[in-house]
């Protein structure tokens, strides 16, 4: 038995010096492709697990707290749901409506995917785990972020449908109308930080008193308004006026069917899972412990204990979770505002707020409480 472990890990060490031999005679244009998609890979596939899980999360968090089991049949517990899910959609046909715009039809539903995984390629997941390290990564994700509705829009317009297009003119500007004071909220961010880079705003919420230094408490208000406002652009319970049932039935996308419809549908769950890892990147200290460094100092040379209570990339994880785990418990607990109070709500109590404190914020950084500022000097 000796020999055949010793047999497997010669192989397995000489398969992979083939595969770095052969690697490194590419040209390094190749190289650096292989690798860019290599990134890629191992980035989109546990996020697309990622979106088609949460739907089973939010049943049986939902069900939970109905007191009821939730989806219990395919595989044990109900674990293989979302994959029958996924399957039966996928052998659904298409139906496009006629006189639909059939180009623009079918092009919707990846205009609302496409920017919610795309800017995936500047989240950091922990100190120099990132795809494309930008210094404008903030831009970069409100740009592609702003992108999303326009997915919403030509759904509703190309489907032809008066029900439709009532339900993209709702959606459009309720996303619309949240995205101001989402802006607003990341412009104290980077107030405080001084930074336009992802990475560089986890780090300057650094320091020795853990979650006391993270940004959610000078900034609260502001990271209150942007999680709830990341709530009603993703078109999530409470706010979610384009699919009242009881009024349009499903808002812009009720001409879908099969995987047409399954996009949107990823779409949505993709959305949530971008505004929950942003929002603990820009306010909750992303990949940082919460325990102060005197705390964490006597247990660093502890094999397990040293990793789990010092910064990494599963606290990063602990966090996202926790604030899914909110959007999960808002769609139970909530009853649906009507338009005018989400309206009201945005442009009347958010967008003044988030002004406001941008002046506090401003005071904060010339007194120096940032490390910034003329305080600092």
């Amino acid at each position: 038995m000796e020999w055949l472990n010793t047999s497997i890990d010669w192989l397995t060490l000489l398969f992979q010096d083939w595969i770095v031999v052969y690697f490194h005679m590419l040209p390094e244009a190749l190289q650096t492709v292989i690798l860019i998609v290599l990134k890629i890979v191992v980035i989109m596939v546990p996020l697309m697990l990622s979106v088609a899980y949460l739907t089973l999360a939010e049943r049986k968090v939902i069900g939970a707290m109905q007191v009821r089991m939730g989806p219990t049949m395919v595989g044990p517990r109900g674990s293989l749901q979302p994959i029958a899910d996924a399957v039966k959609l996928m052998f659904k046909e298409i139906i496009i409506p006629t006189g639909a715009n059939k180009y623009l039809f079918l092009t919707a539903p990846l205009l609302s995917l496409g920017p919610a995984l795309a800017a995936w390629a500047v989240i950091p997941f922990g100190e120099g785990i990132v795809l494309a390290e930008v210094n404008a990564a903030l831009l970069y994700v409100l740009a592609l972020t702003s992108v999303g509705v326009y997915g919403v829009i030509i759904a509703g317009w190309s489907s032809n449908s008066k029900y439709a297009l009532l339900g993209t003119m709702r959606s459009a500007a309720q996303i619309v109308s949240y995205e101001i004071a989402m802006g607003f909220a990341l412009v104290g961010v980077l107030i405080a930080a001084g930074s336009l880079n992802l990475g560089e705003i986890v780090n300057s919420q650094s320091g020795e008193y853990g979650l006391a230094n993270w940004f959610f408490i000078p900034l609260f208000p502001l990271f209150v308004i942007y999680f709830i406002s990341g709530v009603a652009e993703t078109n999530r319970a409470p706010f979610d006026v384009a699919e009242g049932e009881s009024e349009i039935v499903a808002g812009f996308h009720v001409d879908y069917s099969g995987m047409a419809f399954a996009v949107f549908f990823l779409a949505e769950y993709a959305n949530m899972i971008l505004i929950a890892a942003l929002t603990a990147i820009m306010f909750m200290g992303g990949w940082l412990s919460m325990f102060p460094v005197s705390w964490i100092a006597p247990f660093a040379d502890v094999p397990v204990l040293g990793w789990v209570l010092g910064d990494g990339i599963h606290w990063f994880f602990a966090k996202m979770a926790i604030f899914l785990f909110l959007f999960l418990w808002f769609r139970a607990t909530f009853p649906r505002y009507r338009y005018d109070q989400i309206m009201r709500l945005g442009w009347k109590v958010f967008i003044p707020i988030t002004i406001v404190w941008l002046l506090v914020v401003g005071i904060f950084v010339l007194q120096g409480w940032f490390g910034l500022g003329g305080g600092a000097s």
